[in-house]
């Protein structure tokens, strides 16, 4: 019986990811995305090389990039919470509180829109938004690349990966080659499903993957693909009304107003708290508010249902979406800081 669910299963979601091809990232040996994964889109003058990734990373975990040198980017995006933050709101310089729960930066690239409203189409140009930010690093790229400029070993780096002095240019485009790298992608949900290993999940998580794929809970109408989301916006019946105006920020039609990205299930877990303003506060509250939390709202996606789950049924849907997380991925070496 689990053969022949486990098949059906298979058939159904490689109908929705993109591919099931396993292509080498070029410029960096040995490092392959994992089973199920597709090429990665990457611009011609940012392709992967080694030395890119490696002056990215070390910039990403250095605080210089903030105007008094006490956040980086892994303060908001730390790599043990598959590089989300465990607050609601992460704090930038001053101990300034943001407006937005950090999301998971885990499989970043194959994002098609960046930031909540979607509104940055490429990680070269998303790199920009926490440095001007007044809550977040609160200074400006030109100050940034002249104080990276004077440390010789982000210069003699900067030389060798990209053939030129750490200008703006090559301080984002350097970041975004790190971030790229950031594929999560072998969880029990993939040994499973990918790779062969029936035993990867449990009894319970099988009939919570079954409950998250059926019509009655519907979940895969925006939680699907390879990142286990469809990379649409949604209003999902948090409040009535919101203090945050979502994709309206962005559109300023009244139909994107309290509209966000659909997130990524991957690693959910573990990157608590939830929402775009962190007001849920485990997988258990996530539960709960499609079952009996559902407000009206006028842009509520009509994909929306209350649904009742036994105690039994829950315990299965929060087996499944654990077995979302990825260990190897959150103690690989390559994410941590040096």
């Amino acid at each position: 019986m689990l053969l022949v669910q486990r098949s059906v299963f298979f058939f159904a979601f490689s109908m929705i990811i993109w591919s099931c091809s396993k292509p080498e990232l070029p410029g960096l040996d040995g490092y392959t995305p994992p089973p199920g994964f597709p090429e990665m889109e990457v611009p011609i003058d940012n392709a992967f090389q080694a030395d890119r990734v490696a002056l990215g990373k070390a910039l990403f975990f250095d605080p210089i990039l903030s105007a008094d040198s006490t956040r980086a980017c892994a303060s908001c995006h730390i790599p043990a919470f598959a590089f989300s933050d465990t607050v609601a709101f992460s704090l930038g310089i001053e101990d300034r509180p943001g407006t937005r729960n950090s999301p998971s930066l885990a499989n970043v690239g194959y994002q098609v829109a960046l930031l909540r409203e979607g509104g940055v189409p490429t990680l070269e140009m998303q790199i920009l938004v926490p440095i001007q930010e007044h809550l977040e690093f609160d200074t400006d790229i030109l100050v940034v690349a002249k104080k990276v400029g004077q440390v010789p070993y982000y210069k003699d780096l900067a030389m060798k990966a990209y053939g030129r002095e750490p200008d703006p240019w090559v301080v984002t485009r350097a970041i975004a080659a790190f971030e790229r790298t950031l594929i999560s992608g072998n969880s029990r949900f993939d040994r499973w499903s990918f790779q062969g290993d029936w035993n990867a999940l449990s009894p319970g998580a099988v009939r919570g993957l079954q409950l998250f794929q059926s019509d009655r809970l519907g979940c895969t109408s925006c939680h699907s693909g390879i990142l286990l989301t469809d990379q649409s916006f949604a209003n999902n019946g948090l409040y009535e009304e919101y203090a945050d105006p979502g994709r309206y920020r962005l559109t300023g039609k009244e139909s994107d107003r309290a509209v966000f990205k659909v997130p990524s299930l991957r690693n959910v877990a573990i990157t608590a708290p939830y929402m775009h303003d962190g007001s849920l506060k485990d997988l258990s509250a996530v539960v709960q508010h499609y079952q009996t939390g559902i407000k009206d709202h006028p842009n509520k996606s009509p994909l929306l249902r209350s649904v009742q789950l036994t105690d039994g049924e829950t315990n299965d849907l929060l087996d499944f979406l654990e077995s979302l997380t990825d260990d190897p991925f959150l103690h690989d070496p390559h994410f941590q800081s040096q």
